[in-house]
């Protein structure tokens, strides 16, 4: 991805949660074996179970263990996976940080996770991780405030525009596999219309 100013390629530094979340991401990454080792994964999908068509809620989630409707976001299947999803989200994960607050990230992050994830559980059934529905969600955040709130500064190139929007209708042609097209959506619903109500807030 290219962003505007600092926020290109190459830029010297990460935001302090952006960086977190890389590194968790990677650290995931290592000790599972890029997705091999399945009972680490066991622990970090949204339940150990197959899917429940009936609606339940997942045992472990009834339990208490509501952090894993979030921790899919850190499990990566392969080095593209990987490498994909923390290019972009370096960029845009700074982006944020740095022109508007490390507490917004934080708040997205949290928000598009679950949402995605759970998305994508309703769909799929839990097998499923990535940090790709967080980076879509961001991306229409980014989006709808460069847009509609140029005073933010957040700002994304027209390609890279282009290019989101072509790789997401590609993604749900089937044409590059199996992909958690759910999370996708969802993400990307949820930061749009983030994005989009807080620029009309800010301009009201």
């Amino acid at each position: 991805m290219r962003s505007g100013g600092e926020f290109g390629p190459g830029s010297p530094k990460l935001g302090p949660l952006t960086a977190v979340l890389i590194g968790i991401s990677v650290v995931v990454a290592l000790l599972s074996r890029l997705g091999k080792d399945d009972e680490l994964l066991a622990k970090l999908y949204i339940t150990q179970y197959g899917f429940d068509s009936r609606g339940h809620i997942p045992p472990e989630v009834g339990q208490g263990q509501v952090w894993r409707l979030l921790t899919p976001i850190f499990i990566h299947f392969g080095v593209a996976h990987l490498v994909f999803n923390m290019l972009w989200l370096k960029d845009l994960g700074t982006m944020i940080e740095k022109l508007v607050s490390t507490r917004l990230l934080l708040a997205l992050v949290l928000v598009i996770g679950v949402l995605s994830n759970v998305a994508q559980f309703a769909v799929s059934g839990p097998f499923f991780g990535g940090m790709s529905g967080v980076v879509y969600g961001l991306l229409g955040y980014v989006w709808m405030k460069s847009r509609f709130d140029p005073a933010s500064g957040l700002f994304l190139e027209k390609q890279t525009v282009v290019m989101m929007i072509v790789w997401f209708f590609l993604c749900l042609s089937g044409v590059i596999g199996h992909v958690a097209n759910a999370a996708h959506g969802a993400g990307l619903a949820t930061g749009m219309c983030w994005g989009f109500a807080s620029a009309k807030t800010r301009s009201a």
